[in-house]
């Protein structure tokens, strides 16, 4: 089931701004979010602090060569005159927990009074929460948050919580994904990379330093595996994985990619029979890619991410085995072990397989966002 964009719904101006933390999942949210929502004919403004993972990410978007994007850095948001000199917009979505300068609301305020609008209206509002299955980003979706003092005082925001259920924000998912996928050839998208065709299952890794990674690395020796490493984090741990156990690299075609653009990224995923995924964003592309994967969840200090976590394989329904695995690979028990992997595929993709025909019942996020705001103009 494929949503289209409602011809009939009128074009907007959208405000996006995104702060980077210390991973690629909010620069790649806010990201595909504005393709998106360009791609349904809006104008977007990305106001970032940090854009250079744009740079490999996304391709020409610093240079304005995707239609309906403009990137711009999150201090001009500050900059008075420069904001005098821009049209204002009707939406604004604060990503992940950051806010508007309050010199942006401001200056938004005084644009409108000098266009004779006393009665000052601020655009609709989103809060853009982070992906989670609990139960309350579900009771918490859609609520109104009253401003109560600064420039904005009078206004209300509106969470607006990612999910996997249709009391939920939904995900985001393209118009022509399907599409892509039934076209895509993995053969030739490995040999492009300078990847041989392989003769056993193929892995792909994008991981933090996960404990169980040697572990991991001698079942895929031993199963004849190639492992596909993402750049960064995954691949300094699997290099020093190596470093202590050089015997690992025998018999084990193992290649270290170079950084992806989003798109890519996703061919990795349909490229794999098996993905090592983290973080937001991939977990997302994961679950659309429809292979059996592993969600290594960002970790925190308090350990609430475990919680998380569960939450999310309850609603998937898990299997023993693939909870199983997640314990191990997310340390949620020092002890456990990884299970086979190449016993439990075939289940494994069952478990996704449902999971996505779920999830595709639900209309995409880009629809439901655009739909929300209209309500809330």
């Amino acid at each position: 089931m494929s949503v289209l964009p409602n011809p009939s719904s009128p074009a907007l101006l959208w405000d996006v701004f995104c702060r980077v933390i210390d991973n690629f999942g909010d620069i790649g949210v806010s990201w595909r979010l504005c393709r998106q929502l360009a791609d349904r004919g809006h104008a977007v403004r990305l106001w970032i602090d940090d854009a250079s993972a744009l740079q490999w990410m996304a391709p020409g978007a610093l240079q304005g060569a995707h239609a309906g994007v403009t990137v711009l850095p999150w201090a001009r948001s500050q900059d008075a005159a420069f904001l005098a000199s821009l049209p204002p917009a009707q939406v604004w979505v604060e990503t992940f927990g950051c806010e508007i300068a309050p010199e942006f609301i401001a200056s938004y305020g005084y644009s409108m009074q000098a266009g004779g609008l006393n009665d000052l209206k601020f655009p609709a509002w989103i809060n853009l929460e982070y992906l989670s299955a609990e139960g309350f980003a579900r009771h918490c979706h859609g609520l109104a948050s009253p401003v109560m003092s600064g420039p904005a005082r009078g206004a209300t925001k509106f969470f607006y919580y990612p999910g996997f259920t249709p009391d939920s924000g939904s995900l985001l998912r393209e118009d022509d994904l399907a599409a892509r996928q039934a076209a895509f050839d993995r053969k030739a998208w490995l040999q492009g990379l300078g990847i041989p065709a392989p003769t056993g299952s193929v892995v792909s890794l994008f991981c933090y330093e996960p404990a169980p990674l040697p572990a991991l690395l001698r079942q895929l020796q031993q199963d004849g595996a190639t492992l596909l490493v993402t750049p960064g984090r995954a691949s300094a741990a699997v290099r020093q994985t190596l470093d202590a156990e050089p015997a690992l690299e025998r018999d084990l075609p193992l290649h270290f990619l170079p950084s992806l653009p989003q798109r890519d990224f996703d061919h990795l995923l349909w490229a794999s029979d098996m993905n090592f995924v983290r973080g937001e964003d991939s977990l997302v592309r994961a679950l659309w890619a429809g292979k059996p994967f592993v969600w290594h969840i960002y970790p925190q200090d308090d350990g609430v991410h475990h919680s998380k976590l569960d939450a999310f394989l309850d609603w998937m329904q898990a299997p023993d085995s693939l909870r199983a695995l997640h314990t191990a690979w997310n340390g949620s028990d020092a002890q456990a072990a990884l299970p086979d992997l190449q016993r439990h595929l075939p289940l494994w993709q069952q478990s996704v397989a449902a999971s996505q025909q779920l999830l595709l019942q639900i209309p995409d996020l880009c629809t439901r966002l655009v739909d929300f705001v209209l309500e809330k103009r």
